[in-house]
């Protein structure tokens, strides 16, 4: 049986260095999870007070154990990140000083082996981080169109061989209902023909396209975004540390357009200020290309060798 790991955040050094932290401010992070960002955060800034999200109740039970030594300094909410604005308007909150986002599923969730993320543990087939409401992997392939499905695993997982995937699902299906991860993974595996010298498993990319695509995670990546627009104070800072390279796209170009001057005209144009261009400029970059992990982390959290850093400050509107 794989040996569960222990929860380590990913580019902790990095994300603190870009935060700052201070007392007497006030942070958002977006993703609890173990809660290895706001225990950091809270710890190096012993007057500072962290607004922490998860719609993962799992996360909430693990903070239990160690949320009273901050009492009066954090607030959990169980809620997901993409409703932050609404969340802090609730709490009475107008604005904060930073939002932290760190996407993805934990190592936590991948190793809790009944949630269904990953194909290491035979389990049914769920995959949603809130587990008490909307449709799970299992629904989307059993039920899903043969072209949906396709198209889904090959725009969020980016899987060359997405239709002959999908092709071989559906002729699964006909003749069993499909309902656990190893039933699934071999499916793929079948398709892209295995070998254990592969460095990576086949079915990772479909695993990980059917995973965004149940937690809508791109959708609520771009809603967070601008609720954090929104809330964010004058030199507030933005944090966000992406996994993969659909994330990081929509956080690169969500930056770049509000961080951009707005191109000059043509000389052999008409000169016309375009106004609406300019009242997006809201955010300076901290970051103009992605921080990377140390080599020395990625030797101790395999986790992460894909992570991104982008971090920018907001500009006085």
């Amino acid at each position: 049986m794989d040996q569960i790991a222990p929860h380590i955040p990913v580019m902790l050094n990095e994300v603190l260095a870009a935060l700052s932290p201070k007392g007497n401010e006030t942070y958002v992070d977006g993703t609890l999870g173990a809660g290895g960002y706001t225990r950091a955060i809270l710890d190096a800034a012993p007057a500072c007070h962290v607004v922490a999200f998860d719609r993962d109740q799992t996360a909430h039970d693990l903070a239990s154990a160690w949320a009273d030594k901050y009492q009066g300094r954090l607030t959990l909410v169980k809620n997901s990140f993409a409703n932050l604005e609404q969340a802090l308007q609730d709490l009475e909150v107008e604005s904060v000083d930073a939002v932290i986002l760190d996407l993805g599923v934990s190592s936590m969730q991948f190793d809790e082996g009944d949630r269904g993320f990953s194909f290491r543990f035979n389990a049914p087939l769920d995959m949603r981080m809130d587990r008490t409401s909307g449709e799970t992997a299992a629904d989307l392939v059993n039920n899903l169109p043969e072209k949906e499905l396709a198209d889904l695993i090959y725009l969020y997982g980016e899987e060359r061989k997405s239709r002959q995937i999908a092709s071989a699902i559906v002729r699964r299906r006909t003749e069993q209902k499909i309902e656990t991860t190893f039933q699934l993974a071999n499916i793929v595996r079948d398709v892209l023909h295995f070998s254990k010298k592969d460095k990576s498993d086949p079915a990772t990319r479909t695993f990980q396209a059917l995973r965004i695509a149940v937690n809508d995670e791109l959708g609520e990546l771009e809603s967070v975004l601008e609720a954090a627009e929104k809330m964010l104070k004058e030199n507030g800072r933005l944090i966000v540390v992406t996994f993969h390279s659909l994330e990081d796209r929509i956080v690169k170009n969500f930056l770049g357009s509000r961080a951009k001057p707005a191109p000059s005209p043509s000389r052999h144009l008409p000169s016309v200020v375009d106004e609406s261009a300019n009242s997006r400029l809201s955010f300076s970059l901290l970051t103009k290309k992605p921080v990377l992990p140390t080599e020395q982390e990625m030797k101790i959290n395999s986790r992460s060798r894909s992570a991104k850093l982008r971090a920018a400050i907001r500009r006085a509107v």
